[in-house]
């Protein structure tokens, strides 16, 4: 057996065999380099299980490299050339654009399930510049498009291998190239599935109808999804196709985030001996902050985590009024979180472009500033290659002991937003920050109430949740208390929109 040049750990090595001897049996020698004609019969799967830290992104990404490296083909849900019989694919999902953001900014090419379940028809005339970006044709003549916008597309695509991408860097929008979505009719080969622990059991069965063979990474101290009774779908196959990770300390770095995450799996460790911990850690590395109040600045970036949905709204109502901000209108720099996008069916190609700029549901947003047309608002999509947009909009700002929230921009239909300054740990789970506040008082509060999920303590499920989102640095905050601002909200650490921003604003009637 060969394993990659990357040296494993023992009990990545032998995760790493297992599940090279099921692909074997599906055709797919990753140790030899060769393919042969998929196998038909009942779906296959197998998961990989381990805590934070413990090499699950790691294994898959030297997994992906293999499988890439014997000749399968990795399927983005972007686009998909013509069909050979002798292809085999591999397609790497996540349940969020935010869980599978966090593995593109890890070099692994990832997409989210309804990219694969629902993929994209392309207009006929563009369908041509994307057969050539991929190498399965002649450079095309496109009469709207000119020659050096053809050399844009082509240097986009070289460096990342995004379809749209690279259309959009010709000045198209997904409007122009995508016609409209279709359920997949044809099986895909190989799937894997990260961040397996948000899956419900639609999703999985779903998959499970397209991949005879599927790998799902996944954490079981996560919050399991709601309505299943703290139950992942990984906990109900048969323990030979379980494997489990333990932690590698030589790839953490001995990180004290880490540490604490792992010290919540002792059944002995209460909240205030984890608190006493937490406050340990940070005596001796300035990776964990102690902190006696919120930071103010850094919530227009990076979202304080909680676990009730009142904090969240007192935490808002707070930020918004220590920036001095009017309930009736928006900062430019405030933060927000896309909750849906509100088009009636005739305006379905305004959706998909939206959608193919990455204005989804859960997108974190940050707000430039108002249209010129009552209820537009140029906004900033964190994470998306063109990020700039000028979208009608319709934004929620809730508050403390109000049923109805403030509505500060209200167009007949668009796109929905709720305050980003603070979020629930639920909806935290698949994303990262560099720099991550979690709201203790509520941790707090959910030890009191003693609820268990799954056989564990609530509070602790939760406590793991949100330490874990933080990529550097964690600040435990303490108290109910909100730090003055040090910096006023704009928006100068965005970069400015490109011309075509305006230009869009102009056609769409500003």
């Amino acid at each position: 057996m060969n394993l990659p040049a990357l040296k494993l750990s023992d009990d990545q090595a032998e995760a790493h065999d297992r599940v090279a001897e099921l692909l074997r049996g599906a055709g797919v020698d990753i140790d030899e380099g060769h393919l042969t004609p998929r196998a038909e019969g009942k779906t296959k799967v197998m998961a990989v299980i381990g805590k934070a830290g413990s090499g699950k992104t790691l294994l898959l990404a030297e997994l992906y490299r293999a499988l890439e490296e014997a000749g399968v083909e990795v399927v983005s849900g972007d686009w998909e050339g013509r069909k050979k019989r002798e292809k085999r694919t591999l397609a790497i999902l996540a349940p969020t654009n935010k869980a599978a953001s966090v593995l593109r900014n890890r070099g692994v090419p990832a997409t989210t399930i309804h990219r694969i379940l629902y993929t994209p028809v392309y207009d006929p005339e563009y369908e041509q510049i994307a057969e050539w970006l991929a190498g399965q044709a002649e450079r095309p003549k496109i009469e709207a498009l000119t020659e050096a916008a053809l050399d844009r597309a082509f240097a986009f695509y070289q460096a990342q291998k995004s379809i749209p991408g690279a259309l959009a860097a010709a000045g198209l929008r997904g409007s122009d190239f995508i016609t409209g979505w279709k359920r997949r009719d044809d099986p895909l080969d190989i799937g894997f599935i990260d961040e397996s622990s948000m899956l419900d059991e639609k999703q999985f069965e779903d998959l499970k109808e397209i991949f005879p063979t599927l790998v799902l990474f996944g954490d079981p101290a996560q919050l399991a999804p709601v309505g299943q009774s703290g139950e992942m779908v990984f906990d109900r196959l048969p323990k030979p196709a379980v494997m489990s990770l333990s932690r590698v300390h030589r790839q953490d770095d001995d990180n004290p985030i880490l540490d604490l995450a792992h010290a919540l799996g002792d059944e002995s460790v209460g909240f205030e001996a984890f608190e006493r911990l937490v406050e340990e850690a940070a005596a001796r590395d300035d990776r964990v902050v102690i902190a006696p109040r919120v930071d103010s600045d850094m919530m227009a970036r990076s979202p304080v985590l909680v676990w009730r949905n009142k904090t969240r709204i007192r935490l808002i109502h707070a930020f918004r009024s220590v920036h001095g901000a009017d309930a009736a209108r928006l900062m430019p720099g405030e933060p927000l979180i896309c909750d849906g996008i509100e088009l009636p069916l005739k305006h379905r190609k305004k959706r998909i472009d939206l959608e193919a700029r990455g204005l989804i549901k859960g997108a974190q947003v940050v707000f430039r500033g108002e249209g010129r047309k009552p209820g537009f608002s140029q906004v900033h999509v964190v994470g998306a290659e063109d990020p700039n947009i000028s979208v009608a909009s319709i934004v929620k700002i809730e508050r403390p002991d109000q049923e109805e929230p403030v509505i500060p921009y209200a167009a007949n239909m668009g796109a929905a937003f709720l305050h980003g300054a603070a979020v629930t740990i639920h909806k935290a789970q698949g994303s990262q920050w560099r720099d991550v506040q979690v709201f203790a008082p509520d941790i707090w509060t959910a030890s009191r109430m003693g609820r268990m999920e799954a056989g564990v303590p609530l509070w602790k499920r939760l406590a793991y949740v949100a330490i874990t989102r933080a990529e550097e640095r964690l600040l435990w905050v303490k108290r109910y208390a909100l730090a003055k601002p040090k910096e006023p909200l704009g928006t100068a650490d965005l970069p400015e929109p490109v011309k075509r921003l305006q230009l869009e604003a102009e056609r769409d009637g500003e």
